[in-house]
């Protein structure tokens, strides 16, 4: 991997003399090496430190000075080379002459501050003990937001990102307001975090965010952390938060899961792949699970392919926790031959498999499903997948208008049939499929409903383009790159544009937008066309900021799956029920999940309900003109 180093490192030989810098190294204290912004103000130069060792991995070791009563300032250090790594002992109190240096692997990291070209180890006393700095007790980490460089309406996921090099600026540090500052500030030290949650399930190398004993944003019930904006506030980025590397001396993490308690955590602030971490000393204990309870939604059923080891699961929640409801909008269902790349791009086998595996769990509910065939390898994902979303549903609950299935070029409209009813020119029909926003990225499929009485409804199942190339929320590019944003952004404007027609010729129009949207409601720039046509079910139905999540990445809890409704839905008497069913967020271990998405539980009404069918107790049956989703 390529080194990004403002200063060159040079091997560590012993061929040095203790007094080779001795005539040009300062004498300074730790502290003064790390300074009071990101980068040191000694770069470069080269110095004489002393402190006590506090722990050690096979590139170096770390040093604790005395504590600073500038907060700004830290008192650690990373010593890098051999001669560090090699010929010290953790408690010893060393004098060590370095050249001081600016580390980073890639590009959009932020420096590490440390001491190389190491030319001089003095032992001065041995077993030595270094008291660990308590987090939430001697210091707490800010909330809400990273980096003073985040400007803009959303903070830090305001777009354009990367109007600002956080490096280039290196202003001086401001740890009780910002929480790239605050771990900043903490570099190099040991530190203890009390009664940790954790905040999502481990990494492939088994690291893991949690959060300590202290105030958080977004708490919500499983322990987890929601991204989420309320009354124009900005979104919380969650730097409370913080990432748990592997373990120093060798021992294994355990298989974390969002709101499992573990025991202190004692290690080291560091900084490095892209995050401020915290290397622990030793592995962790688990001291309490999470709850268990399993409910099931609307789903974005991950790589779907007639060969999916996965299909019994997600039967199993369809049936045993959705209740076999009216409707399922499905994404990411793969073609007949799955990754097989032979120009295969019907499904029909792949959703016959899913709908028969229902009827048998579920002793006889039948499915029917409809979904419009791409052009091969035109919709993005996997090659050869041909993902697409589609729709499952109940044939004696509810029925598509009779009408023209679209394909995979074909752009539905809506228009007035002789008896003045609103109808789509393709039933189900892609929106406008050659307009350069789906380019190799997956078509919405629009869909004209009825319910067993004639009510109309319609519906647009969608699964904009994925946040690949994001740049890290704690990099260099402030505000964060938000990857493929534009892409999104026109996406959600065509999807807009479809559904403004609708209600121009029936602006009481049912109109449900669901389904995978890869991005944060939080985002307000990106999602807007949508949100000021539509109402977001979460707020209709009064679900509280914190639990609205349906997605776990890095420390964030978080809606991505989203569900929209028109006035004429969300201003119903019969009001909306919401519930994001956690039966993969909250799985035992990744392995365990069905998919990385939870999925959605939405009732709603289609028409004036009669008063004694309106919603209010939790029971599965539903009323004449109930559809669920």
């Amino acid at each position: 991997m390529k080194s990004y180093r403002m200063i060159l490192r040079v091997a560590c030989a012993f061929v040095f003399s203790a007094n080779v810098h001795a005539a040009t190294s300062t004498v300074v204290d730790v502290q003064d090496v790390q300074g009071i912004s990101f980068q040191s103000p000694l770069l470069g130069q080269y110095v004489e430190v002393t402190g006590v060792v506090t722990a050690k991995d096979k590139y170096g070791a770390w040093i604790q000075g005395e504590r600073s009563d500038d907060r700004r300032a830290s008192s650690g250090l990373r010593l890098f080379g051999s001669l560090a790594a090699r010929h010290m002992t953790v408690g010893e109190r060393v004098s060590v002459t370095g050249r001081v240096a600016e580390y980073r692997s890639k590009p959009n990291d932020l420096f590490l501050t440390e001491l190389d070209s190491i030319s001089a180890v003095t032992r001065i006393s041995s077993g030595n003990i270094i008291q660990p700095l308590v987090l939430g007790v001697e210091r707490t980490p800010p909330r809400n937001q990273l980096s003073w460089l985040d400007v803009g309406p959303d903070g830090w996921l305001s777009i354009p990102g990367n109007v600002t090099l956080l490096e280039s600026i290196n202003a001086t540090l401001r740890p009780d307001d910002f929480g790239l500052d605050f771990w900043e500030s903490l570099e190099g030290q040991l530190v203890t975090i009390p009664w940790p949650t954790v905040a999502n399930f481990p990494d492939r190398f088994g690291s893991f965010w949690v959060y300590g004993d202290w105030p958080v944003t977004g708490h919500n019930e499983r322990g987890g952390l929601t991204i989420h904006s309320q009354d124009g506030s900005m979104p919380p980025a969650h730097p409370e938060a913080i990432l748990i590397g592997r373990p120093l001396d060798g021992t294994h993490n355990p298989k974390t899961m969002m709101g499992m308690r573990l025991g202190n955590i004692t290690g080291i602030v560091t900084y490095q792949f892209g995050n401020y971490y915290v290397l622990p000393l030793t592995a962790p204990e688990i001291l309490k699970f999470p709850d268990t309870n399993l409910r099931i939604g609307d789903y974005n059923v991950e790589n779907m392919s007639p060969h999916s080891h996965h299909i019994p699961h997600i039967t199993s929640h369809i049936v045993h926790h959705l209740h076999t409801p009216d409707i399922v909008f499905v994404q990411e269902i793969q073609d007949d031959s799955g990754l097989r790349d032979d120009g295969v791009v019907s499904a029909n086998k792949t959703l016959r498999t899913l709908v028969d595996a229902i009827k048998k769990a579920s002793g006889g509910v039948v499915y029917h499903f409809v979904n419009v065939e791409p052009e091969d390898n035109k919709d993005g994902g996997a090659p050869g997948g041909n993902i697409r979303v589609a729709y499952l549903w109940r044939p004696e609950r509810v029925s598509l208008v009779p009408g023209l299935i679209g394909n995979a070029t074909l752009a539905t409209h809506p228009v007035v049939d002789e008896g003045g009813n609103v109808e789509l020119r393709y039933n189900p029909g892609r929106i406008d499929p050659t307009h350069p926003a789906w380019e190799e990225a997956r078509k919405p499929l629009a869909a004209a409903w009825q319910t067993a009485s004639g009510k109309r409804f319609y519906t647009v199942n969608v699964h904009f383009s994925s946040k690949r190339d994001s740049s890290s929320p704690q990099g260099d590019a402030r505000p964060p790159v938000n990857g493929h944003v534009e892409r999104r952004q026109g996406q959600a404007n065509v999807t807009a544009t479809f559904v403004r027609s609708l209600l121009d010729v029936l602006p009481d129009a049912n109109v449900i937008v669901a389904g995978d949207m890869n991005e944060y409601l939080a985002a307000r720039a990106v999602l807007r066309s949508l949100t000021v046509l539509l109402h977001d079910t979460n707020e209709v139905a009064g679900v509280t900021p914190e639990e609205q999540y349906t997605y776990v990445y890095d420390q964030h809890a978080q809606e991505i799956d989203h569900v929209l409704v028109s006035d004429a839905i969300a201003e119903r008497e019969g009001g909306v029920e919401v519930e994001h069913v956690h039966v993969n967020t909250w799985a035992g271990s990744v392995s365990e999940r069905a998919s990385d998405h939870d999925p959605t539980v939405v009732r709603l009404w289609v028409c004036e309900p009669e008063t004694e069918q309106v919603f209010h107790a939790p029971k599965l049956d539903v009323g004449r003109e109930q559809v669920v989703l």
